[in-house]
């Protein structure tokens, strides 16, 4: 505690906190570090974002941060928050508020209040109503307290050590206030390790249908910001039990109902939620460093959800033909209305078309052409699916796994071996469109293309075929198909 509570005061002595509480002091006007960094602090994690609440208004806020700032931003005016970049730092000061739904409308409807500790007991959670004053109390006297002081309305510095997830109020009255609460009690489950209060769960089941009252948008960056945890399963979990999943992604918690063809797991749900974490682990081990990939883990969250719409019984033998086609659409269908991008529904929907396309490469030796087209039809996304097809490798059978493994481990040294030689990742015919059409004495149309391609596919199953015997192709191919004609 007494390591916390140095952290705390370190954060209040230094820019541009310091800087800020000198000019809203003098401005009479309150100022508090809340929310996240107050509960990172207590936690010993880097705090990342400094976030403060104020008495003032958003003009007001605007007045004073200005002259101390290089920039700010008003976006958020209309829910009382100015942005600004003092310094290093980039940081939000927001009146006092409470965000409201009136039922119909699937905004929040923004209220201004006067007092802090009204402000945090409308915060989602406790260990998120936490603030540190770094300013006396506005009408306090020459004689208040100037001290940071840490304000706590609703238990929140006991349930950080507990390790529980609460609300400040009854949850019924904060998921009423905003629902998209819901979604965050997982998303801050799954970040913290923290375990959710039967009330809250209680109440995230009882209003589960309120999530219909939140726009796309809103569900889909909250969903976003769990998968981008390090361990998001206990917050897809807590989704699926209390029945929000079956509103904002409904494949997934189908996947309960199926058992898994090869009684890998208890069903196909588990066997999805295994995938996507250790793809979430592989993605540390091959990629030290890097961002956590959204795409990777959507895939690996959604890449049997084509299994309940193909599920056939044939003899004792339960099977899912063609169920990576028929998944890739529901992903697409399922990202569009969650408004994903463009990029990313297109990148995730072929990645699970593609997750079943290396099975079947250790019983039979893949030819140069085979390889190729691997690369070919994976395009940009070849390390995403080098991490889907290994990470899709649940199996308890030591040998198979290991067998599979070696086989992964042998196309990766196949593919790297012809990158070196043939320059993979461009494979292109050996001529273009325009020595295509001085070949053949022909100019641009429906033949140039034919002939593109059918030289394309002489590429893919043969490698560089260099100029000289690629015109004598083009040559063949054209009297061939003169004569077809």
């Amino acid at each position: 505690m007494a390591e916390a509570t140095a952290r705390l005061h370190a954060l209040v002595a230094a820019a541009p906190t310091a800087q800020l509480a000198e000019a809203f002091a003098a401005a009479g006007h309150e100022l508090s570090l809340v929310g996240g960094p107050v509960r990172d602090a207590f936690l010993d994690r880097p705090v990342t974002d400094l976030d403060f609440a104020s008495s003032a208004t958003p003009d007001e806020i605007l007045a004073l941060v200005g002259p101390l700032a290089e920039a700010t931003w008003d976006v958020g005016r209309e829910f009382g928050t100015i942005a600004a970049r003092i310094g290093a730092e980039t940081i939000e000061i927001t009146t006092y508020r409470a965000d409201q739904y009136d039922g119909v409308s699937r905004k929040p409807q923004v209220a201004f209040g006067d007092a802090l500790e009204d402000d945090l007991v409308r915060r989602d959670f406790t260990v998120n109503a936490m603030a540190l004053r770094v300013t006396p109390v506005r009408g306090g006297g020459a004689g208040a307290d100037a001290s940071p002081q840490l304000v706590d309305v609703g238990g929140g510095l006991e349930h950080l050590l507990q390790g529980v997830l609460d609300t400040p109020q009854a949850p019924e009255r904060s998921f009423d206030d905003d629902p998209l609460r819901m979604m965050r009690a997982a998303r801050f489950a799954a970040q913290l390790g923290f375990d959710v209060a039967p009330r809250v769960v209680e109440a995230m089941t009882a209003l589960a249908p309120r999530i219909r009252d939140i726009s796309a948008e809103r569900v889909r960056d909250e969903l976003t910001k769990l998968l981008l945890t390090a361990r998001p399963v206990p917050g897809i979990r807590l989704l699926t039990d209390t029945g929000i999943l079956d509103i904002v992604l409904p494949e997934v918690p189908a996947l309960r109902l199926e058992a898994d063809e090869h009684a890998h797991h208890k069903d196909v749900y588990e066997h999805s939620l295994t995938v996507l974490q250790q793809g979430i682990d592989l993605e540390g081990s091959r990629n030290p460093g890097a961002a956590p990939d959204l795409v990777s883990r959507l895939a690996g969250l959604l890449h049997d959800i084509g299994k309940p719409a193909t599920r056939r019984i044939e003899g004792r033998t339960v099977t899912f033909h063609q169920h990576d086609l028929v998944g890739a659409r529901l992903a697409k269908q399922r990202l569009k209305a969650l408004r994903f991008d463009n990029d990313t529904v297109k990148a995730v929907a072929r990645l699970v078309e593609l997750h079943l396309r290396f099975y079947g490469y250790g019983e039979q030796a893949w030819t140069d052409s085979a390889v190729r087209r691997y690369v070919r039809d994976a395009g940009p996304l070849l390390e995403r699916l080098h991490i889907l097809t290994r990470s899709d490798v649940t199996t308890r059978n030591r040998r198979k796994a290991e067998r599979l493994d070696f086989a992964y481990d042998d196309l990766e040294r196949r593919i790297a071996e012809l990158r070196e030689q043939e320059e993979m990742d461009a494979v292109r015919p050996d001529l273009d469109g325009e020595r295509i059409m001085a070949v053949l004495g022909i100019g641009p149309g429906r033949e140039v293309g034919e002939a593109y391609r059918m030289l394309l596919e002489q590429r893919l199953e043969h490698g560089p075929l260099g100029e000289e015997r690629a015109e004598a192709i083009l040559r063949e191919w054209w009297a061939a198909r003169a004569v077809e004609l």
